[in-house]
């Protein structure tokens, strides 16, 4: 794969060197021509304009193959896997051989499933599956750390976003506990709205609380695996988020406590089928592909470096027949003074 990549480095690099000389014997052409102009007291200036956009071409081709041969560097080493479940080990406690996240790409969530929301009504989940991309958080809402730092990681991601909750996608936070109540996720929710302060985010950032079976059904078709330890009175579980697609298809897994703004992005984007987002964004995607193995976006070299290639060559023939258009401007020039 990376001599692939190489080979395709060194043929666009072949490629940029022909086109570079044609643009020197252009350059040196214009550069005679003017020594007959009638105008030729501008030549001086007019060369070292030349000279000026060569130099320009040139810082880009060399940073454009610069970030080619680091993303390929960056692409062949290894990438640490996402956070699944591991096999029994010796010396690892037993409440934490079973717990993680497996992703579940492309399966439907239960969307009949019935919680409570921060109301105390019922509620299907499939009701805030309207027509819009879902960020789904699964926490408990007594936590005394880790599931406070995934939602705080979450808001802060959501507060870089130019996308609005409530506009262009939903956020649906479950608790995994059976105990916690309508009023603790109400709670938990007017902290988070007073934190986000955007017009319309408490109709689409939804605390939901339900029963186990709900829990577990949920729970499981998402790959979510945690288990509850007696002695501490606690859950020991992963962190990460989800994306899923409107129709409730689950679509990417960002693991941690802390999202990248620009994987959210992508991911909600993709989820969406590209009904939100900009041209920019679309441009971005064919550059970055999500990475099941990571739950990141990483740059996709080929791509990359196919871009760099027909930007380089627009450039270069641009100046190409700029040179061209100055030189006959001149030889006019050169003809009109003599006569």
């Amino acid at each position: 794969m990376v001599r692939g990549q190489l080979s395709l480095v060194r043929g666009q690099l072949s490629l940029v060197c022909v086109l570079w000389s044609v643009v020197g014997r252009q350059w040196s052409a214009v550069a005679g021509e003017s020594a007959f102009s009638a105008r030729g007291r501008f030549a001086h200036s007019r060369r070292r304009a030349i000279g000026c956009a060569q130099r320009i071409i040139a810082a880009g081709c060399l940073g454009l193959w610069v970030l080619v041969f680091t993303a390929t560097a960056q692409s062949s080493l290894p990438q640490p896997g996402p956070l699944q479940s591991a096999p029994p080990q010796e010396g690892r406690p037993r409440i934490l051989r079973d717990i993680g996240i497996e992703q579940r790409l492309n399966e439907l969530a239960p969307l009949d499933l019935v919680f409570r929301d921060e109301q105390g009504r019922s509620v299907r989940l499939g009701e805030f599956f309207n027509g819009k991309p879902v960020i789904l958080a699964l926490v408990y809402y007594n936590c005394p750390m880790l599931c406070n730092q995934v939602l705080n990681g979450l808001a802060s991601s959501l507060d870089v976003l130019k996308f609005d909750v409530g506009k262009e996608f939903n956020v649906v936070t479950v608790s995994f506990d059976p105990r916690d109540t309508p009023e603790i996720a109400a709670a938990k929710k007017e902290g988070y709205m007073a934190r986000y302060k955007r017009a319309g985010a408490a109709d689409g950032w939804h605390f939901l609380s339900g029963d186990s079976a709900s829990i577990e059904q949920l729970t499981n078709s998402v790959g979510f695996k945690y288990e509850f330890d007696e002695k501490t009175n606690q859950f020991a579980h992963a962190s990460g988020i989800m994306i899923l697609t409107p129709q409730g298809k689950l679509a990417r897994y960002f693991y941690g406590i802390e999202y990248a703004p620009k994987d959210l992005r992508l991911g909600l984007i993709e989820a969406s089928e590209n009904k939100i987002g900009t041209p920019v964004d679309a441009l971005l995607l064919y550059c970055y592909h999500y990475d099941p193995t990571t739950g990141k976006y990483g740059p996709v070299v080929m791509n990359i470096m196919k871009l760099g290639g027909i930007v380089t060559i627009i450039g270069i023939v641009a100046l190409l027949l700029l040179l061209r258009r100055k030189s006959a401007t001149r030889m006019e020039v050169g003809v009109g003074g003599v006569a």
